[in-house]
């Protein structure tokens, strides 16, 4: 199937036919598949914005296809070998994505550190939250066929993911305001990892323990591959049946974490009591305070939080600070731990980075950064006039040093009929 998409959401794997957007006059050779991310880098860099996809064929990260290309009618009937990146004949071909198994290259971790700016950082955080995604739904899948699940792709994953946390703590942060709804399973898993990371960093918990923690969370919602998506997905309210088919995850994640070899204790733990609450009243098994430890307490933040904030196909995502108002609620009922739900909205920021806020100028502006003494005054990057509804040339503010601009409140994109992913294609231009 050819479907368009915008140049954010483009990832490794893909088979690209056409450009169909973009703000200059780049051509590529031949239709291809993108073998590897300095490929996006370099069409975001041409100007490109939207892109016609053929679905139904996608690459492995091995490098073989999955489907034998078809040639098109105006082909020759002699099948020609695609190009293997689509970038004119003058550029130097790039190396392909690594596998897996391999790990990233260290340098990585560097150029997404303090001193990167916005754009660089986006960028990067992007390659890890797409292979990240990739290894989920593998993960997914194998369960799905009943293989074994190999950990050792997870681990390697999620080290990278908190070596660039302990390098930035707001690295990733960004990504998690950029997601498709329809990928709502697979993006959860990877989120709930990342923030927990972030939260045991933050705590200054021992590395090791953090990188079991983001083991555990990464296959925490793994046994929702045997809730029916109908149920899975049902807009409004459900009835008690189906409540009592989607608590049955829990069950699932525990019984398929604890087949697979090679996992700590803590990861098991945190996988199998996710939906727990301190009070006695979460499932599966209704433990109460003194039966939780501390990360089984975290997660269960770390997990509201992001099902809180993230759109799915049948609900809109709420505002970060809303989120956090809604966790201080439910520490206020007895479902989770105050002083833990106050250290994770001090861990993340009262306006995290990455998250929208409206100005008193009228303008919308992306959190680029934080100002540890002033927590609701951080440096963003104003881009949208609300009154012409118009994009601007951004802006770059420290509302720490700002008289005159202030934020009036944490907001989200489609409330203004924006969409996330193209503010982000359009800041990623502007950088």
């Amino acid at each position: 199937m050819i479907i368009e998409r915008d140049i954010s959401q483009l990832a490794v794997g893909s088979y690209v036919v056409s450009i169909t957007k973009q703000k200059g006059d780049f051509k590529i050779k031949n239709s291809g598949w993108v073998r590897n991310y300095k490929a996006i880098e370099y069409l975001i860099k041409q100007g490109v914005l939207r892109v016609e996809v053929d679905t139904s064929k996608k690459l492995e990260l091995d490098g073989k296809p999955t489907k034998k290309p078809e040639v098109s009618n105006q082909q020759s009937s002699k099948k020609e070998k695609i190009e293997p990146t689509m970038l004119d004949e003058q550029q130097e071909e790039l190396p392909e994505v690594v596998s897996l198994k391999e790990k990233e290259p260290k340098s990585s971790a560097k150029t997404i550190g303090r001193n990167a700016n916005f754009s660089e950082r986006l960028i990067d955080a992007k390659k890890t939250f797409d292979a990240a995604k990739h290894a989920q739904s593998k993960i997914l899948l194998d369960i799905k066929q009943g293989r074994a699940v190999d950990p050792e792709p997870i681990k390697e994953l999620t080290n990278q993911s908190i070596e660039t946390i302990f390098e930035n703590p707001d690295a990733l942060t960004c990504i998690l305001n950029i997601r498709n709804k329809d990928e709502y399973l697979l993006e959860h898993s990877v989120s709930v990892s990342i923030l927990i990371s972030i939260f045991s960093r933050y705590l200054k918990l021992e590395k090791t323990l953090i990188q079991n923690l983001a083991v555990g969370a990464f296959l925490h919602d793994v046994g929702k591959i045997f809730v029916p998506d109908e149920v899975l997905n049902k807009p409004g309210k459900l009835t008690d049946a189906e409540f009592e088919l989607i608590k049955t995850h829990a069950t699932h994640s525990k019984r398929i974490v604890d087949e697979i070899n090679g996992l700590s204790e803590v990861s098991r733990e945190i996988a199998a009591n996710h939906h727990e609450k301190i009070n006695g009243q979460g499932y599966p098994r209704g433990l109460k305070h003194k039966q939780l430890t501390l990360y089984d307490r975290m997660i269960s933040i770390c997990d509201i939080f992001d099902a809180l904030s993230a759109h799915r196909v049948y609900k809109k995502g709420i505002a970060q600070i809303r989120a956090f108002a809604i966790l201080r609620e439910m520490a206020s009922s007895g479902h989770l731990d105050p002083t833990l739900v106050d250290q994770f909205i001090r861990c993340l920021g009262i306006y995290p980075v990455g998250s929208l806020v409206r100005l008193s100028s009228h303008r919308l502006a992306i959190v680029d950064s934080r100002n540890p003494d002033s927590p609701t005054k951080p440096k963003v990057k104003a881009f949208y006039n609300l009154r012409q509804k118009v994009f601007t040339v951004a802006k770059d503010i420290d509302l720490s040093n700002s008289v005159e601009e202030c934020i009036e409140q944490g907001v989200r994109a489609d409330e203004f009929d924006l969409d996330m992913n193209k503010i982000t294609e359009f800041l990623l231009m502007e950088g």
